[in-house]
């Protein structure tokens, strides 16, 4: 698109000029983008402002700071159409990303003319709106991480706990919550579905369509009362709504979730699930399940919310279909090149066969981690859940969780008596045969060192029709003593002193039909090898 072409008041905003500071050299930016709507880059003019356009907004860089103009458009779901409109959404996006990213947005800035000249905060009559943002590199987005080999597992444990802190800071209602209801849920589900037929035959098969959509339509005519327990429990709260890899950034040393949706409260009043799922979509499009795994695994661990992994599934397809449709739509767009036509084929390709993956009937599993404190339980246990895409539910964040006790704080002598042992046991297995039976693989991650415990998880199982496996881990007394000493930054408060008392029951013979043992004194990852041969 050419300067003549574009509004006047963007046009004198490309002029460093207009801006009350230095304006410095800048690269074109997709940071405040929004993937609903595929991004148009048009080419930088000789100044060094340059502009950025999506569907449905202009940004302009300055260098230090960026400034983002709402177009004057209304799609229905998203209404722009008036100097009110666009100054209230400007001030929601304003105060919906300072929630997760204060330090990049930073003020809302009306902007004025006189004399057919534009003025940037002047005083007077407003006639357009400006969000004010911080200027970052794009090195910093996670996809940019990503692609430098540079989203490490440190990394993602963080984004866990800070997306975790970001959940419980969300604001819900009644308002809010209703939005959890499966009417209001299913409206966005059936409106992909129908804007998605005449993609039928490529870049999706009709299989695919038709099982996506079967799986979606059974999983919320079965699944009632577990979208109202969602309800119940305040989990639908007023979240990102868009929180993909692309819209966080790891800047100054914090990670930032930025440009989340202002704009249509349904795509915002959402299960925490709907975000998370966004972070499992991008992770498994990258084809890493392990890094998505771990993500996963320490987000149900900081919040507690194993019950959610449930619904996650239908949040997962259903932001990977929209990622497809919304990809498709280039396809019928004449101004997009042949060879980007190509492009677009094949990346929605990718995500209809991702989502059509996610409604795929899944075999449940539990696996029971079993020995002393410090015998290598939850190690062998994250090794095992890379391997296998399992659920790792530790019985220390259980216990601390039931008993109201922050993970990284020691529990006193109540969080380790005889009833709330009993508890956490109940609770584990509570949680275990509930994902299990939703497709999940799960490993139960506790002493079970006693009889009686294994043998009412091996009964369970049994009734359920769960394969079930023990994985026995041990090492000498000694080593269990040394490791618990030097062990640090773990939330589980077992000492060495302890161990010494704990005291762990033999397998019986029927026991041992399950069981695999692993000596953890030795390399791990090739018993693992061996233990996945076997099982064929």
């Amino acid at each position: 698109m050419t300067e003549s072409l574009l509004p006047d008041l963007i046009q004198q905003m490309l002029r460093p000029e207009f801006y009350p500071h230095p304006v410095q050299g800048s690269r074109p930016s997709p940071a405040t983008a929004n993937p609903e709507f595929p991004e148009e880059f048009y080419p930088a003019p000789p100044a060094a402002v340059q502009l950025i356009q999506t569907h449905i907004s202009y940004v302009l860089l300055t260098g230090e700071f960026a400034y983002k103009i709402k177009k004057p458009l209304n799609f229905g779901f998203l209404n722009y159409s008036t100097l009110e409109a666009r100054q209230h959404f400007c001030e929601e996006e304003l105060r919906l990303n300072q929630r997760g990213a204060a330090e990049i947005y930073l003020e809302v800035l009306p902007i004025t003319q006189i004399a057919g000249q534009y003025q940037l905060g002047g005083s007077g009559e407003a006639v357009e709106y400006a969000v004010k943002m911080q200027q970052f590199p794009q090195d910093a987005l996670l996809t940019n991480l990503f692609e430098q080999g540079e989203l490490t597992p440190e990394l993602l444990l963080e984004l866990a706990k800070t997306i975790a802190e970001f959940h419980a800071k969300t604001t819900t209602n009644d308002y809010i919550r209703s939005f959890g209801e499966v009417s209001q849920i299913r409206q966005a589900f059936d409106e992909n579905f129908e804007q998605t037929t005449q993609y039928i035959g490529e870049p999706q098969s009709q299989q695919q369509f038709d099982e996506t959509k079967a799986y979606c339509d059974q999983f919320f005519a079965t699944q009632t009362a577990l979208f109202q327990q969602r309800v119940a429990a305040d989990r639908i709260r007023e979240c990102h709504g868009d929180l993909h890899l692309r819209n966080i950034a790891y800047w100054q040393k914090k990670l930032l979730l930025f440009d989340c949706i202002e704009f249509n409260e349904p795509f915002r009043f959402v299960d925490v699930m709907y975000d998370v799922a966004y972070i499992v979509m991008d992770l498994e499009a990258r084809q890493r399940s392990d890094l998505s795994t771990l993500f996963l695994n320490a987000y149900a661990e900081q919040t507690g919310d194993w019950e959610g992994l449930q619904v996650l599934p239908i949040y997962v397809s259903r932001q990977t279909y929209v990622r497809a449709k919304v990809t498709s739509f280039l396809l019928g767009d004449p101004g997009v090149p042949e060879a980007e036509k190509q492009q677009a084929k094949e990346t929605a390709a990718l995500y209809y066969r991702l989502a059509w993956q996610f409604s795929q009937p899944r075999q449940g599993k539990l696996m029971i981690m079993a020995g002393l404190s410090g015998s290598g339980k939850s190690s062998t246990a994250r090794q095992i859940a890379a391997r296998s895409s399992a659920i790792q539910i530790r019985s220390d964040a259980v216990r601390k969780h039931l008993g109201g006790v922050p993970l990284n704080q020691r529990g006193g002598d109540d969080l380790y008596s005889a009833e709330m042992t009993e508890k956490t046991y109940a609770k584990l297995l509570e949680l275990g045969l509930a994902l299990a039976s939703q497709g999940f693989p799960v490993i139960l991650d506790a002493k079970y060192d006693r009889v009686a415990r294994r043998q009412t998880v091996i009964e369970q199982a049994a009734s359920q029709q769960i394969p079930l496996q023990i994985i026995h881990c041990d090492a000498p007394l000694e080593t269990l003593k040394a490791r618990l000493d030097q062990r640090q930054g773990d939330i589980a408060d077992a000492t060495a002193t302890l161990v010494a008392q704990q005291v762990f029951e033999p397998f019986t013979a029927t026991e041992q039909a399950y069981v695999t043992a692993i000596d953890t004194t030795q390399p791990v990852e090739p018993q693992l090898d061996k233990l996945q041969r076997n099982l064929g």
